[in-house]
């Protein structure tokens, strides 16, 4: 009971996570208007967010490890909380830039610390679908800004909205804390009867030296990037040199989303199945395939195949990697490193496609499918090298 009733709360908490992250890009437009701020002074706001969740996730293994799961979810989820009513209430565009911080360091915490313990104590389909639960809250987060703005133009009543739905999740993490620690001792004395060895500590001194770690943090790193560029360039693209409207193209870009959503949920039945390898072997694949595709002279509606397939390829790698790191790295490290993973791939994101903005704007935007392809084709060196290294190859 403590166990269903625990993971219900971190379903909860995955919904939340994604409830901030499209909210700037929904309300800037009117914020932009209100302050009489230039139209890339949003990107300093995205650019502290980032940069607090990077270090976040880098510091949040050694966090965790000190302050547990349940006191560091609840801790963080009441920062972000406290961060968007704050955004509510902001009289300029300076409180905008102080309240980011708080509301990265709190996503990369909270981010951080669920991944893992999911990991530790949950089974793969679980996995997958805390990660469409994000992409659930992701969808809802601009929708309630949306009605918010039509029923009352006001994009401050909009981030009450959401600030309340967090705050009131910090005062259920508050209330099931004793659950936290409750399943811990069942975990542990699940362990204790279990036949097996007890895992030793690893003798490095840093995790960087294991074996693998570099790669998985690339693999990361591209992964992100891929995702990240898709959402951000797919529709450029689309009306820049297929001549789309930008009306369908936002709607293809809308499905390849959908695809990624569905294929977490899908995902988790298939993890039945299959092993977190071969789904991320799989997944790689189906996306390169959806990237090759796109390089090829074909008629406008295969294209949309095209994103779709993409979104379905890259939806079971993420909470793939994350669920097989205690497995690959040990559960004494799996903390720190999913914290590293993370903000490898919060590194990738922030630096590779603005990146290929700039790259684009002194080329074409006819790179864009080589570009996508070659980042998914180092993801999957990495990826397999990571295979070899740690030995858990499953053909």
């Amino acid at each position: 009971m403590v166990t269903i009733i625990l993971l219900i709360i971190i379903y909860l908490a995955f919904i939340s996570l994604g409830l901030p992250d499209s909210l700037l890009g929904v309300t800037w437009p009117a914020m932009q208007i209100e302050w009489g701020m230039p139209l890339d002074a949003a990107g300093l706001i995205a650019m502290l967010t980032t940069g607090s969740t990077i270090l976040s996730s880098f510091l949040s293994g050694h966090i965790i490890n000190k302050f547990e799961t349940g006191k560091v979810t609840f801790i963080s989820c009441m920062m972000t909380g406290g961060a968007l009513l704050g955004i509510s209430f902001a009289p300029s565009y300076f409180w905008l830039l102080v309240l980011a911080i708080p509301l990265g360091l709190g996503a990369g915490s909270v981010d951080t610390a669920l991944n893992n313990y999911v990991a530790l104590h949950y089974k793969a389909h679980h996995m997958n679908w805390l990660h469409s639960f994000w992409g659930v809250g992701a969808t809802l987060g601009p929708l309630i800004m949306a009605q918010t703005l039509l029923m009352t133009s006001s994009w401050r009543l909009g981030y009450q909205r959401i600030a309340s739905f967090q705050l009131i999740l910090a005062f259920i993490l508050l209330l099931s804390l004793p659950l936290w620690t409750k399943h811990k001792t069942l975990f542990e004395k699940v362990k204790e009867a279990d036949d097996s060895p007890p895992e030793e500590k690893s003798k490095e001194k840093h995790v960087y030296k294991i074996k693998g770690v570099k790669h998985a943090l690339l693999t990361f790193l591209f992964y992100v990037a891929v995702e990240l560029s898709i959402g951000l360039w797919g529709s450029s693209f689309l009306v820049e040199m297929k001549s789309l409207s930008i009306e369908v193209a936002a709607s293809w870009i809308a499905m390849y989303y959908g695809g990624i959503t569905l294929g977490r949920f899908i995902s988790g039945f298939v993890s039945f199945r299959l092993t977190n390898i071969q789904m991320i072997r799989i997944g790689i694949l189906i996306a390169l395939f959806g990237s090759v595709l796109l390089l090829l002279p074909l008629p406008n509606f295969i294209l949309m195949v095209a994103f779709v397939l993409i979104g379905l390829g890259l939806a079971p790698i993420f909470p793939a990697m994350i669920h097989e790191t205690p497995t690959r790295f040990g559960k004494n490290h799996s903390q720190i490193i999913i914290g590293y993973q993370m903000g490898f791939g919060y590194i990738g994101s922030a630096i590779l496609p603005p990146l290929f903005g700039v790259v684009v704007r002194n080329t074409s935007m006819v790179i864009f499918p080589f570009y996508i392809a070659a980042c998914i084709l180092i993801m999957l060196f990495c990826s397999e090298r990571l295979t070899t290294l740690t030995k858990k190859v499953d053909l």
